[in-house]
């Protein structure tokens, strides 16, 4: 009688361990996949740096006190000092001291047979300090279904909109880097992205200025939080220009600033507005342009002109928007030299850069390229079936894959419309405020 009920009991048991593996993976690492990496890396940790080669010979003073301690003639090489192994809900974490004549090169080259040898998902290698790296075990995919960590670290301007293959937020930082490009086909998560960067500055003190030539059909939902809206090339072609005098007008404001006596202490002496005083700093701009390749599609002479006066004032923004506050986040599914005059130049001030799967590696290396060959073959490598995966890289080569938890287009509008009484006053935006439906905060009043 006890047999049976024991088999039934270890049926059980197997069955919910294959469950929460598959349908739970946090839990399951919690429970199981820990403990055993644990076990697996502190009992093999010596033999697997050196069948990797990440093991160096002693210095000469452990190599004599070996000799004079025991009995052996040869004295085994040393891999680099470990320290305490801190588990997180999704990996390990472990420092390394590298050994004299490593690099964290070595390590990142190791990566992938180190993580069969310890049975993870995956290993990442961080530079904390010379000499000293760290690794990051994950357990599982975490982008399979993402879920975003509760300390994020968000700021002014920095907001989490991802999640990093490293169980890390990606966080959309417009001070460190003012501006980005984002591509993507149809259904990859493009959108989803941008949602999510709406949404995240929706309750912060920045004015969001919306160029949406698709009829407004991917921002329109955002109306109540933005100071202005174009719905197609000719109200972006007026809306421009506005922006670029604000951006002109803000320089004078810096000029006059730095105009101060000789007397001024040093902090007060800026280079942009973020110097200037509280009470008289200008309110940061974002400006939204989703599917920019309609800004540059023309079919008359004088469409050309507009689009080439339309490129310019992009341009001029993407170079210089930055110290006077106007930041560009540029969306589209294809933007390189095929789209006319400027597009390169544009591309090139768009120091961010995220790509999401796109139809062909001709698109992979107009956003990548110029990054990193890998990142390209990374981006041409997300499957259809999970949407929101994307590559993302800066002008410095580093990229990671990361993908955007899922975010309904209702709840991001709902966001906007609880943070409509956080729109700035900018004069200059006024002609070109969105139309609000009926029953609207923000709609004017009949007299």
């Amino acid at each position: 009688m006890r047999e049976p009920l024991f088999l039934l009991g270890a049926g059980c048991l197997v069955f919910l361990v294959v469950y929460a593996r598959h349908r739970h993976p946090a839990l399951y690492w919690l429970a199981c996949g820990l403990p055993l990496a644990a076990v697996r890396l502190l009992g093999s940790y010596g033999s697997v740096m050196s069948a990797c080669g990440l093991t160096v010979p002693p210095s000469r003073l452990r190599a004599t006190v070996v000799r004079a301690t025991t009995t052996r003639h040869e004295v085994r090489r040393v891999p680099p000092r470990r320290g305490l192994l801190r588990p997180t809900t999704t990996g390990l974490r472990l420092r390394l001291r590298l050994a004299p004549g490593q690099e964290p090169g070595h390590l990142v080259a190791s990566a992938e047979r180190l993580r069969h040898a310890w049975g993870v998902h995956a290993i990442h290698v961080t530079t904390l300090k010379p000499g000293t790296v760290e690794l990051r075990l994950v357990g599982f995919d975490v982008l399979r279904t993402v879920r975003m960590p509760r300390r994020i670290g968000a700021d002014h301007l920095r907001i989490p909109v991802a999640l990093r293959e490293d169980a890390t937020p990606f966080l959309r930082d417009y001070r460190t880097i003012p501006h980005q490009l984002t591509l993507g086909a149809t259904l990859s998560g493009k959108s989803m992205f941008l949602r999510h960067v709406v949404a995240g500055l929706a309750p912060q003190p920045v004015a969001l200025v919306g160029i949406d030539c698709k009829r407004g059909v991917e921002l329109a939902p955002f109306a109540p939080r933005l100071s202005a809206l174009a719905t197609d090339p000719d109200q972006a072609a007026d809306l421009l220009p506005v922006l670029v005098r604000e951006m002109e007008e803000r320089y004078d404001l810096i000029r006059a600033r730095q105009g101060i006596p000789a007397t001024a202490r040093d902090e007060e002496i800026t280079s942009d507005i973020w110097g200037l005083p509280e009470y008289g700093r200008p309110v940061p701009i974002v400006v939204l342009v989703d599917e920019v390749a309609e800004l540059f599609l023309i079919a008359t002479r004088k469409d050309e002109e507009r689009r080439d006066e339309m490129v310019t004032h992009l341009v001029r923004l993407a170079q210089l928007g930055r110290a006077a506050g106007i930041y560009l986040e540029v969306c589209g599914q294809r933007f390189g030299a095929e789209l006319g005059k400027g597009a390169t130049m544009l591309r090139a001030q768009l120091t961010g850069r995220i790509c999401h799967r796109v139809n062909d590696e001709a698109s992979a290396k107009m956003a990548l390229g110029d990054i990193a060959a890998d990142a390209v073959a990374a981006a041409c490598a997300i499957p259809a079936e999970r949407p929101g995966l994307a590559v993302a890289g800066d002008s410095s080569g580093g990229w990671s894959r990361i993908r955007t938890p899922y975010l309904s287009l209702g709840e991001a509008a709902a966001r906007c419309a609880d943070s409509a009484h956080l729109v700035p006053d900018i004069p200059a935006l006024k002609p070109f405020a969105p139309a609000y439906a009926v029953g609207d905060e923000r709609a004017p009043q009949a007299a």
